[in-house]
C-alpha cells in the first residue's frame, strides 16, 4: 500500500509542474502497436533512464507494484529534465500495469490526465494515437465496449489523417476485439479482413500472428454456439 501511495504521491506532482514546463516540440514518441514500448538512450544515460530500467525489469519478474513505483519516480525525473516525449510514453507504461492490476479508474486518469494532454501539448500525433489505443485497451478491459469503440476510432481516424498505416491497422484489430466481446463475430471478421488486406497492400507484417490468433478465437467461439 505504501508504494501505491508513493506513485500517486510522483504521479501528483508531475501533474503540478505539468502545465509549467511542456511548450517544446515533439520529441522520440511511443510506436503504436500491440505494446507499449519506449527507446531509452543506451548513451548518457541519466536518473530517469536508470529507473526506467529497473521498472522493466520488475516488470518482467512480474513485481508490479515496484514497477508502477519506478516508472513514476522514472516520469518525474523525465519531466523535470524536459523530455516530454520521454515522459508521455512512461506515463503510458503506467497506465498499462494499473489496467493490469484492473485498477481501470487508475489507469484511465493517468491516460486522460497526463499523457494524452502532454502529447497534444508537444504536437505529438504519434503519442495521441498511442493515448487513445491506451485508453481503447483499457475500457475493452473493463468491459465498457462503447468507449473502448470509440478511442479506437479516434486513432483510426488520427492515423488516416496523418498516412499512418501500421497505426490504422491496429486500431481496426482493436475495433475486432471489442466485436468478439460482443459475440459480433461477422463484424468482427470483416474488421479482420480489412486489416489483413491494408496490411499485405502497405507490406506490413507485424499484425499477421494477431490476425490469425483472432480468426481462430473467432472460428472457436462460433463452433462452442451450435
Amino acid at each position: 500500500m505504501n508504494k501505491i501511495c508513493l506513485t500517486f504521491s510522483f504521479l501528483l506532482l508531475v501533474l503540478q509542474v505539468d502545465a509549467q514546463h511542456i511548450n517544446s516540440g515533439p520529441q522520440d514518441v511511443p510506436q503504436v502497436g500491440s505494446a507499449i514500448n519506449i527507446a531509452v538512450a543506451q548513451n548518457g544515460e541519466n536518473e530517469a533512464d536508470e529507473f526506467f530500467e529497473d521498472a522493466e525489469r520488475n516488470e518482467r519478474r512480474g513485481d508490479l507494484n515496484e514497477a508502477l513505483t519506478l516508472f513514476g519516480k522514472a516520469a518525474f525525473e523525465y519531466n523535470n529534465d524536459r523530455k516530454f516525449s520521454r515522459y508521455g510514453a512512461t506515463l503510458l507504461r503506467m497506465s498499462n500495469i494499473h489496467m493490469l492490476l484492473t485498477r481501470y479508474s487508475e489507469a484511465e486518469q493517468v491516460v486522460l490526465n497526463a499523457a494524452l494532454k502532454t502529447y497534444s501539448k508537444i504536437g505529438s500525433k504519434a503519442g495521441q494515437m498511442a493515448s487513445y489505443n491506451q485508453l481503447g485497451k483499457i475500457y475493452l478491459a473493463a468491459n465498457k465496449f462503447t468507449q473502448s469503440m470509440w478511442f479506437y476510432t479516434q486513432q483510426g481516424i488520427l492515423a488516416r489523417q496523418i498516412g499512418n498505416n501500421t497505426s490504422y491497422i491496429d486500431s481496426v484489430i482493436g475495433l475486432a476485439l471489442v466485436k468478439i466481446k460482443k459475440k459480433e463475430y461477422s463484424l468482427a471478421t470483416k474488421d479482420l479482413n480489412r486489416a489483413e488486406l491494408l496490411a499485405k497492400t502497405s507490406k506490413i507484417t507485424q499484425f499477421n500472428q494477431q490476425i490469425k490468433s483472432n480468426r481462430s478465437i473467432i472460428a472457436e467461439k462460433q463452433s462452442d454456439k451450435k
